[in-house]
C-alpha cells in the first residue's frame, strides 16, 4: 500500500498495535488519532532502553548516568527545536501537555510580577479566541477574566466550518488572540497569517492551539506570525505526559515564572530569588525526562517518513473520506465539506441515531474506533444546535480501505435502527 510515496504497510508494521487481533479475528481499525495517535516501536524501544540503562535524574547529579539522561533529554529539545523550526532552542519550552502550555501563557496576564504593558489585563482590556476551540483554549481565559476584570470575546464560526472572521473583533484593547491553527472537531486549517497581522496591527500577542496541527503537517513557527505556540507529544506518535510551548525569545523573558521549585531558579534567598534564563525559568522541578526522551524519538520517527508525505497522504485520505461519506443517507458532516484548509478530522451526525450508539456498534461490530461526544469543544456543538458527533481522525498509518469500513460501519448501524 503506497500513498503519495508512503509506503504505509511498512510504516503498519512498526506499530505493534496493529498486530493484534480484536473479539472474532477482526482486525483494529483506528480513526482516533486526533485524540490520541499510536505509538511506533522506535518510541517504545527508545523509552525502554532510557529507563532501563540510562536513566537519572537531569542536570544535577556529577556522575554519568545523570550526564547521560541530561544530555538525552536536552537533545529531545534540540529535535523539536529542529522540527518546528525554531529560531533557538531556548524558545522550546516543556510542559506535561498543551493545556498547561497553554494555562502557563493565561498565567502570565494581569500577573502583578510582570511590568511588561503587553501583559497588564485589567477591565476594559481583552481577550479574544474562537467559538470551536478546545476547553483547554477557553477556560483558562475564563479563569483569567474572572481574576482580572477583563473582557472575552470570541470570532464565530460559519455554517460551513469555518472561522468566521471578523477583524474588527481585535481592537486596541485586545491583549492576546488565542485560536485554534487547526480545528479538533471541523479539520478548519485557520487563517492565521491574517489574523496574526491584525493582531500585531493592534499591538496584541497571539498564541496557538497547535496540538491539531503540528503532527499533520510542516510547520515552520517562524513563519507563522504567532508569538507563542503550544501543542502535544501524544498526537505525534509520541508518549503522554510531555508537551510543548515555543515563544519568542522576547515574549518569554518578559513572562513569569507559572510554578517554582527546583531548577527554574538562579539563587535562592529567603526573602526573594531570582531565577534562571528560559527555558528553565518554566521548568521547575524533576521533568518529564524518559517522555521528552520519547517525544524526541517521534520526531525522529516524523522527520524520517517526512511530514510533506504524511500531509500528502492524509490529504487523499480526507478527499477519499469526504467522498464516500456523502453516499450515506442521513449523515451530516460538520464542517468543511471541501479539501480545501483542512485536515484529516471528519466529524458527522447520522440522523436520528446518537452518536454514542454509532460508536459502540463501530466498535462491537467492526473494530472501527471512532470518537464520540463533544470532543472538549462544547460550545462549537452548541453552535450546531447538537449534543455530539462522531469524529473519525486519520493519520499516516491510516487506509483508504479503513475508511471503506468506517463507510460500511455507518451503513449497518442505519440498518440497525431502521
Amino acid at each position: 500500500m503506497t500513498y503519495d510515496g508512503l509506503d504505509v504497510e511498512k510504516i503498519r508494521k512498526d506499530f505493534p498495535v496493529f498486530s493484534r487481533e480484536l473479539p472474532d479475528g477482526r482486525p483494529l481499525v483506528y480513526l482516533d488519532s486526533g485524540n490520541s495517535s499510536q505509538k511506533p516501536n522506535q518510541v517504545i524501544d527508545t523509552m525502554r532502553e532510557h529507563l532501563a540503562f540510562h536513566y537519572s535524574n537531569v542536570g544535577r547529579a556529577m556522575h554519568l548516568l545523570g550526564a547521560e539522561s541530561t544530555d538525552a533529554y536536552e537533545g529531545a529539545r534540540d529535535k523539536v527545536a529542529g522540527f518546528i523550526r525554531a529560531p533557538s532552542r531556548d524558545e522550546v519550552v516543556f510542559t506535561k501537555n498543551a493545556s498547561e502550555a497553554l494555562n502557563l501563557v493565561a498565567y502570565s496576564f494581569g500577573n502583578p510580577a510582570v511590568t511588561d504593558p503587553r501583559f497588564t489585563l485589567g477591565p476594559g482590556d481583552e481577550i479574544v479566541i474562537s467559538e470551536m476551540e478546545h476547553h483547554s483554549n477557553i477556560v483558562p481565559w475564563q479563569l483569567l477574566v474572572q481574576r482580572t476584570g477583563a473582557t472575552l470575546k470570541w470570532f464565530g464560526v460559519t455554517g460551513d466550518g469555518r472561522l468566521d472572521y471578523d477583524p474588527g473583533v481585535i481592537t486596541e484593547r485586545t491583549k492576546i488572540v488565542s485560536i485554534a491553527h487547526q480545528s479538533n472537531v471541523l479539520g478548519t486549517v485557520n487563517p492565521v497569517a491574517e489574523v496574526a497581522a491584525r493582531a500585531h496591527e493592534m499591538g496584541a500577542l497571539v498564541l496557538l492551539d497547535a496540538s491539531q496541527s503540528v503532527p499533520h503537517h510542516p510547520v515552520d513557527v517562524s513563519r507563522l506570525g504567532a508569538d507563542l505556540v503550544a501543542f502535544t507529544g501524544h498526537k505525534m506518535v509520541g508518549p503522554s505526559g510531555i508537551g510543548v510551548l515555543w515563544g519568542r525569545a522576547e515574549v518569554l523573558d518578559a513572562m513569569p515564572p507559572f510554578l517554582g521549585g527546583g531548577e527554574m531558579i538562579e539563587a535562592v534567598w529567603m526573602d526573594r530569588s531570582t531565577y534562571a534564563p528560559v527555558p528553565h525559568k518554566f521548568e521547575a522541578g524533576t521533568p518529564p525526562i524518559v517522555e521528552a526522551v520519547g517525544l524526541g524519538a517521534a520526531v525522529d520517527y516524523l522527520t524520517g517518513v517526512g511530514m510533506e508525505s504524511i500531509e500528502a497522504h492524509e490529504r487523499t485520505l480526507t478527499a477519499h473520506a469526504l467522498d464516500a461519506l456523502r453516499e450515506v443517507p442521513g449523515l451530516r458532516l460538520i464542517g468543511p465539506d471541501t479539501i480545501e484548509e483542512r485536515g484529516g478530522t471528519l466529524s458527522f451526525t447520522l440522523e436520528g441515531i446518537h452518536p454514542h450508539d454509532v460508536g459502540q456498534i463501530l466498535d462491537d461490530h467492526f473494530g472501527v474506533a471512532v470518537r464520540v461526544g463533544h470532543h472538549c469543544a462544547r460550545p462549537l456543538h452548541l453552535r450546531f444546535g447538537i449534543p455530539a458527533t462522531t469524529r473519525a481522525s486519520f493519520y499516516l498509518y491510516n487506509t483508504t480501505g479503513e475508511i471503506d469500513a468506517l463507510v460500511r460501519g455507518l451503513h449497518h448501524v442505519q440498518k440497525v435502527f431502521a
